[in-house]
């Protein structure tokens, strides 16, 4: 009977052993007294949005991405994560299809901060456009990952509000980071450099006079490339602020193996308490390191 019960439980245990070793989480819970039993301070609200329909390449690893910022939130009890496709609900006051008022729901007047991944021209009129310039102009947070960088490209003021454009992944595989933001609390816990290996965004359009880059790939070892167009100086992720509110970008993350990542998921974390006022550290923009 022995030996047939622990045959009934091996494959049980197995999993579990499994489950357990594949993408260990941040520390999640430090300041989880701020979460969801009895805490001091209530959580904060935060939009998941990814509308990707117009994605010149659809990214498998976007579902996982949101996922991931949902469980980032529910276990710290720092956030309520709602995940969206859908862009109506980027207003103040969305409506339906129909054209008449949606009831219920996140909106831009009920939410602290967006996780942003949608890819290129993602629909929303000039009304909503405005509305969420206002929303992170007044003090809200904006977190943008990869496919963020090629949304809007018709629509200046996005430039002005996340900081660069897209401009091609000439260096995709294996990298070195350069890690410029030692002091910065989504970046600290990474060391001076460090191999990485992703689809590296290359941005344009962008000013270290307005953003503090905080990361950057290390092209003193990559050879000659027409596509190249940075003069030695890549960005990869990079903090600013946009009036009041606080503005992250990270290009890491391409597949959904980078989201399972322990420093890339703390990054993240650390980015998203950032952007909600969590966290203290003021954005400084400063020449290559």
């Amino acid at each position: 009977m022995r030996q047939k019960l622990l045959r009934a439980s091996l494959p049980l245990l197995l999993i579990s052993v499994a489950v357990f070793c594949v993408g260990p989480s941040p520390d999640v819970h430090a300041g989880s007294d701020q979460g969801r039993a009895g805490g001091r301070a209530p959580r904060k609200r935060v939009l998941a949005w990814a509308d990707t329909r117009n994605g010149q390449a659809q990214h498998e690893s976007v579902g996982h991405a949101l996922a991931i910022i949902e469980r980032l939130g529910y276990e710290s009890g720092l956030w309520d994560t709602f995940i969206r496709t859908d862009s109506n609900i980027i207003s103040k006051t969305p409506k339906k299809t129909d054209g008449t008022a949606a009831s219920g729901g996140p909106n831009l007047g009920n939410v602290d901060a967006i996780f942003f991944m949608g890819h290129r021209e993602v629909p929303i009129d000039a009304a909503q456009r405005e509305e969420l310039l206002s929303f992170v102009r007044d003090g809200k947070g904006f977190v943008a990952a990869h496919v963020a960088l090629t949304a809007f490209e018709s629509w200046p003021e996005f430039l002005d509000l996340i900081g660069a454009r897209f401009d091609g992944h000439p260096i995709s595989g294996a990298g070195t980071i350069v890690n410029e933001g030692g002091d910065f609390p989504a970046t600290k816990h990474f060391p001076a450099s460090f191999p990485f290996s992703d689809e590296f965004y290359q941005p344009k359009d962008h000013s270290r006079e307005k953003i503090d880059v905080l990361l950057r790939l290390d092209l003193s070892k990559v050879a000659p490339n027409a596509s190249l167009h940075l003069n030695g100086d890549y960005p990869l992720a990079w903090a600013k602020t946009y009036g009041k509110g606080r503005v992250f970008f990270g290009s890491f993350a391409h597949s959904s193996e980078t989201w399972d990542i322990k420093d890339i998921q703390q990054m993240y974390f650390e980015a998203m308490k950032w952007a909600l006022g969590l966290t203290d550290a003021t954005p400084k923009p400063h020449p290559m390191r």
